[in-house]
């Protein structure tokens, strides 16, 4: 079980806040003392052996306090007083799971809860708000509805611990869970993991009805209902998404082409490449009719409508960025019809229209797209059950590896080829793995199947198919080197790099990322967590282990990539590649995310790849910023894990 994280208190403020906000010296101590003694009194329930879900439930308010204090986020009058609400709050839980009375998430009402996330340790908040009525007690399985929120320059984990936790039951039929998000990202990277694992956690607590779970946002939560409604559409009874953004160029209004290793990855974050995917989960949108944002309906619907895909628009009017009450009626209307009617369970979809243009997002129903031909083109699966159940009629484009759920039909018939589905490989596997070549489609015995599992040939697979900014989805631990550097100027570039990647994603995606000596790191580590390696192959002894197999060449006088020689002293190589140490996980070179703090402090259409899966540095050392970085190459692998050949 994942350990929570002991919040070491830090004062010092990252960012300055507005004098009439700040409390004064007396009050912050008396913060600073109370979140203190909260988190020595979680240690010590720790100790006394008590289970890690009540004690996230208590460290989320610690958390809460630790983040507001260091960073001095006092955005309006009352942030101090509930910041100090919310650690009343921790310490009424302590004093409950002391008496073992830890009923706190079984009252009607609303009730802001934590979890540690297994992508950095952290602990992080969500919010449950239970209807009138409602009871832990019975069989009843409860309806769910996931709400996003929009983006909130003011959000705090304080304040938003303190805004749901004691509200009034609700009216509703089913429960909502409002989502944190780790801040403002529009639920992409660490913000989209956040939404599956407080939903997770969610399931631990209480009976969710798996076939009534609801998606929905406005704004900033309105992309990303788009997004996760449409990579992930088998997963939502159905979605909505007021207003917000689905693309990158219409919405910045930019007419010129990104360089083609951004332009590239914008077909994994611009949710309007997926819109065929509309198909397979029933979608509102809203806009007013005076709001820019009106736009992202619009977009969505020329792309969705020459594919016969419906998706509900209603449109508000004479009104800006928000919901008219009428279309807000209609609206949720909608989300209830289709709550009510519930989603089909995989093996029942009679027809799935799928398309994706990344192994991340790769499954509908009872189709997974396991290997594709060319990375960044649409995949696309149209399939369907036909001759009453006898027969899976499936069609592909860019796919060169399927897996089919088994009991959907007899047989299959893919792209032509008929093939055996209930009985084949002897029936010893839930799913049916199939591979094209250049004779047609063949269908894997058992052992083929799990030969094929074991990805031998290490080529891109789901959760290992880049760009470098995916590895951050997932676990990961930072390494740092102990050694001498071969080059002291690199390594005070890779230093400065850590350092603006600790900065930037406690502050903006609001955990602290683990950084171990390299002479630590255990086989535990290299077995569950992705790898960043900081340094050089001098400095840090894991670069130097794992250097034979990367695609770069590294002495102490040249850096050669991609048949180019460059000067270590002046450039930095950055990657993720699989990591030849365990190649179910990545390794990443001297990078943590590719765009910083200007993109999380625009619009969240800028939280997109900057480098691709590789690239070359320029760095140069700046008095100011402490070093200026140029991409002097950059490139996507190909399914293969390498080079593209020119």
């Amino acid at each position: 079980m994942s350990r929570l994280v002991a919040f070491g208190l830090i004062v010092t403020s990252c960012l300055p806040a507005p004098a009439a906000n700040e409390p004064s010296a007396e009050d912050r101590a008396k913060l600073e003392q109370r979140a203190q003694a909260l988190q020595t009194r979680i240690d010590d329930l720790r100790t006394e052996g008590t289970d890690e879900q009540s004690l996230a439930d208590i460290a989320v308010c610690a958390k809460a306090a630790e983040w507001i204090l260091r960073h001095s986020e006092w955005h309006k009058p009352d942030y101090a007083a509930k910041t100090a609400k919310t650690l009343d709050i921790g310490e009424r839980r302590a004093d409950l799971l002391k008496q073992d009375k830890a009923d706190w998430d079984q009252q009607p009402g609303g009730v802001a809860l934590g979890y540690v996330s297994q992508i950095d340790g952290s602990v992080q908040p969500y919010a449950l708000t239970f209807p009138e009525g409602y009871s832990t007690k019975g069989s009843k399985r409860w309806p769910l509805y996931v709400v996003l929120h929009g983006r909130n320059g003011n959000l705090t984990e304080a304040s938003f611990i303190a805004e749901f936790n004691g509200k009034k039951p609700s009216k509703n039929d089913y429960v909502q869970l409002d989502v944190y998000g780790r801040g403002n990202n529009a639920y992409r990277w660490a913000g989209e993991t956040d939404v599956f694992e407080a939903l997770d956690d969610a399931r631990k607590r209480l009976r969710i009805d798996e076939q009534r779970v609801v998606l929905w946002g406005f704004s900033m939560g309105g992309a990303g209902a788009w997004h996760l409604g449409l990579h992930h559409p088998d997963r939502w009874a159905a979605a909505g998404a007021g207003a917000g953004f689905v693309d990158y160029y219409k919405y910045q209004k930019k007419t010129s082409k990104l360089p083609p290793h951004q332009d590239k990855p914008l077909a994994i974050y611009d949710s309007v490449n997926y819109a065929l995917n509309a198909a397979n989960v029933p979608f509102v949108t809203y806009g007013g009719d005076q709001d820019p944002q009106l736009l992202a309906s619009t977009t969505m619907l020329e792309a969705a409508d020459p594919l016969g895909v419906p998706i509900e628009s209603i449109v508000g009017k004479n009104i800006g960025h928000k919901f008219t009450p009428e279309a807000e009626q209609v609206f949720q209307a909608f989300l209830a019809e289709h709550s009510k009617a519930g989603r089909p369970l995989p093996s029942q979809r009679e027809s799935i229209r799928f398309t994706t243009s990344t192994l991340k997002y790769n499954r509908c129903g009872w189709v997974t797209i396991e290997a594709m031909d060319e990375m960044y083109f649409p995949a696309t699966v149209e399939a369907e059950i036909s001759d009453n159940g006898e027969t899976a009629v499936v069609t592909t484009t860019n796919v060169a590896a399927l897996r089919l759920v088994r009991d959907v039909a007899n047989e299959v018939e893919i792209d032509g080829d008929r093939l055996p589905l209930r009985d084949a490989a002897d029936g010893l596997l839930p799913d049916v793995w199939y591979l094209r070549d250049g004779e047609g489609w063949r269908m894997l015995n058992y052992d083929d199947s799990r030969e094929y599992l074991s990805n031998a040939e290490v080529d891109k697979r789901h959760d290992l198919q880049g760009p470098i900014d995916d590895a951050f989805m997932q676990s990961f631990v930072v390494v740092k080197g102990t050694g001498t550097p071969w080059s002291d100027r690199h390594q005070k570039y890779a230093d400065w790099s850590l350092a603006r990647f600790e900065r930037e994603f406690d502050k903006y995606l609001r955990g602290k990322i683990r950084v171990v000596p390299a002479d630590e790191v255990t086989p535990e580590m290299i077995e569950s967590q992705n790898l960043v390696l900081f340094g050089d192959p001098g400095s840090n002894a894991l670069i130097a282990k794992v250097l034979p197999e990367l695609p770069v060449e590294w002495t102490k006088e040249t850096l050669n990539v991609a048949g180019k020689a460059y000067d270590p002293n002046s450039h930095a190589a950055v990657l993720v590649y699989p990591n030849p140490l365990n190649p179910h996980r990545y390794v990443v070179l001297n990078s943590g995310h590719t765009f910083h703090a200007d993109a999380f402090e625009g619009t969240n259409a800028l939280l997109y790849p900057r480098l691709g899966d590789i690239a070359v540095l320029k760095t140069t050392e700046d008095a100011k910023n402490g070093f200026m970085e140029e991409t002097e190459w950059a490139e996507l692998f190909d399914v293969n894990w390498e080079l593209p050949r020119k």
